[in-house]
């Protein structure tokens, strides 16, 4: 099988799916490639915090010419994945100087399967490109093509607790990322100061609790197939064997009020309130910072999409607050601009190079020691921070609510995790 995940996380993934089990293991390029049986299966979709979907080849061959797609296409026997009453829609992708289209791919792929059942029955299923029976993913690298069935459906960073966001949400799967890489596991306290609309916050009680990724999504793609196995399914969802106790506390601030509601509702949403505290706070009003110390987590703006009226003093006062509030703490910053970095006036222990959309960003660690163990080199001893005026908006990088909150999901329970599972077929939930 094939885990897809973003860039710089596939060691993280690779983790992931040994502990479930997974055998011949090999990280490639935004993905890992294992094998394992059905219930390994089940168990990627519903365990894996960095997969974007969990793919099952099918049939891999050679093609120069789209011909060549169509024709290998139509030699698989179909009955065993399709049927005329069940819908399927197809995503390519395509690396090749010969395909340079991947929508002309998914195509040839489609009228090849078309033509399998016309020739057959004189019919043909339907493509449904919003919610298919059967999704399909053809991917070509230069002539070499893979076929593979679809076990995720829709994207799995879309967990389904969240309700609402802001302008420029961090995806689910990179915050589980940032915080798997920071090595937390809910040994002590994390807190996020820009919180947003809470992603980080959420995925951090997930991680303290042991709560799968995948427990409030209303779908896996997989539960479609011809070969689901629904006790099995239902054995590995309700299964709470690996439920953790968690001893600290969990908490988010942000500047605007608005951010800090939307995160109240997802919170809730996800069954945590139990676990968070929110609160209104502009970052610069921290005195003193939480105790027991633990890690700081927080993903500020870059000046890309949101753009605060003073960036340099914002990070500015980041690196002064860090300093003077949170010693004793491990910080963790993801940014995007160097110059962001180098106001913030302190020396990170380490850097982790990763992806925030198309956005090549960092996420450095500060160790925050007293005294003398703020070790600035020259050049950032240059950037003297001053003092720091806020505007009006939120500081975080999750701001600027959307006119509509999508309320599809209604408050539920505190997982924990004696769930039962939910009817096969359910309707899935609409994208945020």
């Amino acid at each position: 099988m094939i885990a897809k995940t973003m860039a710089e996380l596939e060691d993280v993934l690779a983790e992931e799916l040994i502990n479930l089990g997974a055998d011949e293991v090999q990280i490639g390029k935004r993905m890992v490639s294992f094998s394992g049986d059905k219930a390994l299966m089940y168990k990627a979709n519903l365990h894996c915090r960095t997969a974007l979907r969990i793919l099952k080849p099918i049939h891999s061959f050679k093609a120069d010419n789209p011909d060549d797609v169509y024709e290998a296409i139509k030699k698989i026997d179909w009955e065993h994945y399709l049927s005329l009453d069940k819908t399927f829609a197809i995503d390519a992708v395509v690396y090749s100087h010969i395909f340079s289209h991947s929508k002309f791919v998914a195509y040839k792929v489609k009228d090849a399967i078309a033509d399998w059942f016309m020739e057959r029955y004189h019919k043909r299923p339907s493509v449904s490109v919003t919610n298919p029976d059967i999704a399909l993913n053809i991917h070509i690298a230069h002539n070499q093509c893979t076929l593979s069935l679809d076990s995720s459906g829709e994207s799995l960073h879309k967990r389904g607790y969240r309700i609402g966001q802001g302008e420029a949400p961090l995806s689910e799967v990179l915050a589980a990322g940032m915080i798997l890489k920071s090595g937390w596991k809910g040994d002590s306290t994390f807190i996020d100061p820009m919180c947003g609309s809470g992603t980080l916050l959420i995925e951090a009680a997930m991680i303290a609790l042991n709560i799968p990724p995948g427990i409030h999504r209303p779908q896996f793609a997989f539960e479609k197939w011809n070969d689901f196995d629904k006790e099995l399914f239902s054995d590995i969802y309700n299964d709470d064997s690996g439920s953790r106790d968690f001893h600290f506390r969990i908490i988010g601030s942000d500047i605007s009020s608005q951010m800090i509601a939307i995160a109240g509702k997802n919170i809730a949403n996800a069954g945590l309130k139990k676990y968070i505290d929110l609160e209104t706070k502009p970052f610069q009003n921290y005195t003193e910072a939480p105790k027991p110390a633990g890690v700081l987590m927080t993903n500020p703006p870059y000046g890309e999409r949101m753009k605060p009226d003073d960036l340099e003093g914002l990070y500015s006062m980041i690196g002064e607050r860090l300093k003077h509030a949170f010693t004793g703490y491990s910080a963790y910053i993801l940014s995007y601009r160097k110059e962001c970095f180098d106001h913030i006036g302190l020396k990170p222990s380490k850097r982790y190079f990763l992806f925030n959309g198309a956005l090549e960003c960092e996420m450095r660690h500060y160790e925050l020691f007293a005294g003398k163990r703020y070790d600035r080199s020259r050049s950032e001893d240059k950037a003297k921070p001053r003092p720091y005026k806020p505007s009006t908006q939120s500081a975080s990088n999750e701001e600027k609510p959307k006119k509509k909150i999508n309320a599809r999901y209604p408050e539920k329970r505190v997982p924990k995790l004696r769930i039962n599972h939910r009817p096969s077929g359910a309707a899935p939930a609409e994208e945020s």
